[in-house]
């Protein structure tokens, strides 16, 4: 009788204890469920840079659909005010933010062999809006044949007419709409307005060396030197989020969370469900019922990638990364854009040098604090312009930013003296390079290899860049302003210095891209297809820089979130916006170099 008791209680016994684990694993699986249901999303986007704001803004349109983004960096605005962050948000205080980390991931090249194997400095925006709230403001399309050869080289749909109401769609421009130009976006975009002697003295020295004046290098003809457009709007920094994310911020369907590092995509198989982050020293996940959308840019993006097992499978197997998808296209095609500054000293105190002493910069500093004008309102890059290197090229491949100023080393280093300067380079440089993982763990930047300067096409165009500019510097209307020239210097003739000089000089212009390439799945180096999804797996898309199949005729800003405009149209399943027939220059004759 005993025995039979106690056997009949250890049965209760084991039958309650087992019954209790059972309703504990349901309970903790039900748990795991609502923080995932509370943690889930229709989109996760990952990075609020100039694309990942256009697109939190245009898929929060759709009260139904909910969206995560998620930004390493911190917001754009201290106690919701512009003026706090004056670093950001004053167009002439853009150096600042170049030149430390706190809003910068401060990426660096390997060392360059064909460049006196210097190792370069890439500054990359690490905060609400990207690097759009820390480049010059330049805002420039690109060529109409640029859009043309991406089609060509495989990404079927983004041809000139599919990409300029995309342009249109995102911009206000102040000088009103017109065939080229938009009038209802959130971008704005302006002229500069300081009338400065040295930028008409450019402009003139330009036509008299016999180069066409463009009123609108973003419209009808890039070629010829004109005004440039600016994305600053009544004095101010006008970047990807004041423009779209901070518009956004109260839609009950839009999250937003800063100071956040994804560090991997979850899969369930090849199906992309979410991603992986820290915040807080804190690992967490976010889950997506239809996708996840990587935005972090040329390099983040196939950064991100690799680690969660998309990419070379060779290199991923040697850091011991489990593949999901063999992509060996993804972290090539690496092109940017180099320059290099050409400086004269300047007979007039006229320059940017004096508002560069510290009085002066308190009164700038002061005066746009109080009414967002003077001389902190502007990037003072008013003036440029595109030209061909010589006959037979079809558009130009000769970017020129005039600055009535002296930079050294990207502004970490005080101007000297009275100089003005302009920076030129090839916008099709035939060097191209890739990146890679340095290791598994997701806080350690990938190495860079830009490859600058590897072929003789590149070598040659940079004489030409040095050539011509000294040529439109030697004009009539710098007369009364030119001093000696400062760099290269008048010791520099011979090809041989001038190709000293550049490999000593020349920098980046900060336009990495195209490191995962758009293309047909026909195209083994392709990441993405025409409608940046990511091939060989589901519910993944990559939208920024990353994704042009090839680098266009000027500065990324403006095609970037054209970019994100016609995917987030794609994304919401609507027919491409289109324009037939608007008519593009075409040179005369091809026969002469201007």
């Amino acid at each position: 009788m005993h025995k039979v008791t106690g056997a009949l209680f250890k049965a209760h016994l084991l039958r309650n204890t087992l019954g209790i684990n059972k309703s504990f694993r349901i309970s903790r699986a039900l748990s795991q469920l609502s923080s995932e249901k509370a943690n889930s999303f229709n989109y996760v986007i990952v990075g609020a840079g100039s694309a990942g704001c256009v697109l939190a803004n245009r898929l929060t349109e759709d009260p139904l659909s909910t969206v995560l983004l998620l930004e390493a960096g911190p917001k754009d605005t201290l106690l919701g005010s512009k003026r706090l962050m004056w670093k950001i948000h004053m167009p002439a205080a853009l150096t600042y933010n170049l030149c430390d980390e706190k809003y910068n991931w401060y990426y660096h090249t390997t060392s360059q062999k064909h460049m006196d194997n210097r190792i370069m400095y890439w500054p990359r925006g690490r905060v609400w809006g990207g690097s759009s709230s820390l480049n010059a403001m330049v805002y420039i399309r690109g060529h109409a044949e640029d859009y043309n050869r991406w089609s060509r080289e495989g990404a079927v749909g983004w041809d000139y007419e599919h990409c300029l109401p995309y342009f249109k769609k995102a911009q206000t421009h102040e000088l009103g709409p017109d065939q080229y130009r938009g009038g209802k976006g959130p971008l704005h975009v302006s002229r500069g307005k300081t009338n400065h002697p040295l930028h008409h003295a450019f402009l003139e020295a330009t036509q008299q060396a016999g180069y066409p004046f463009t009123d609108d290098m973003n419209g009808y003809q890039q070629e010829g030197f004109g005004w440039m457009d600016m994305t600053v709007h009544k004095g101010q920094r006008w970047s990807a989020a004041s423009a779209y994310l901070h518009p956004a911020v109260s839609r009950p369907n839009l999250s937003i969370t800063e100071k956040t590092l994804v560090t991997k995509i979850l899969f369930q198989g090849t199906k992309s469900i979410g991603v992986e982050y820290l915040k807080n020293g804190q690992r967490k996940k976010a889950f997506a019922s239809k996708e996840v959308i990587l935005s972090g840019g040329a390099i983040n993006s196939p950064q991100l990638l690799m680690l969660s097992g998309i990419g070379n499978a060779d290199d991923l197997k040697k850091l011991g990364i489990p593949v999901v998808c063999h992509l060996p296209g993804v972290g090539q095609n690496l092109q940017d854009h180099l320059e290099v500054y050409v400086q004269q000293k300047c007979t007039k105190p006229i320059t940017l040098y004096s508002a560069q002493k510290p009085v002066r910069m308190a009164r700038i500093g002061l005066e746009w604090l109080w009414k967002f004008t003077g001389d902190g309102a502007t990037a003072h890059l008013e003036s440029g312009g595109f030209i061909r290197s010589e006959p037979g090229v079809p558009h130009p491949d000769i970017q020129f930013h005039f600055l009535p100023s002296q930079v050294v080393d990207h502004g970490r280093v005080a101007s000297t003296m009275e100089a003005y300067q302009v920076h030129v380079g090839p916008m099709r440089s035939t060097s191209v390079g890739w990146l890679k993982l340095k290791s598994t763990n997701p806080m350690d930047h990938p190495i860079i290899e830009p490859n600058y300067m590897s072929t003789e096409r590149d070598i040659w165009e940079f004489r030409q860049c040095v050539k011509l500019t000294r040529e439109i510097f030697a004009q009539k209307a710098f007369e009364k302003f030119r001093g000696p020239e400062i760099q290269p210097g008048n010791h520099v003739q011979s090809d041989k210095e001038i190709d000293a000089f550049i490999r000593q000089k020349a920098d980046s212009a900060y336009h990495p891209s195209c490191t995962c390439k758009m293309g047909q799945l026909s195209d083994s180096t392709a990441v993405v297809d025409p409608q940046t999804k990511v091939i060989g797996v589901e519910n993944l898309r990559v939208v920024d820089a990353s994704i042009m199949p090839s680098i266009v005729s000027g500065n990324l800003n403006a095609p970037t979130i054209m970019i994100a405009e016609k995917a987030a149209d794609i994304i919401k399943g609507l027919p491409s916006l289109q324009e037939k027939n608007a008519p593009v220059y075409k040179p005369k004759t091809l026969e002469t170099q201007r």
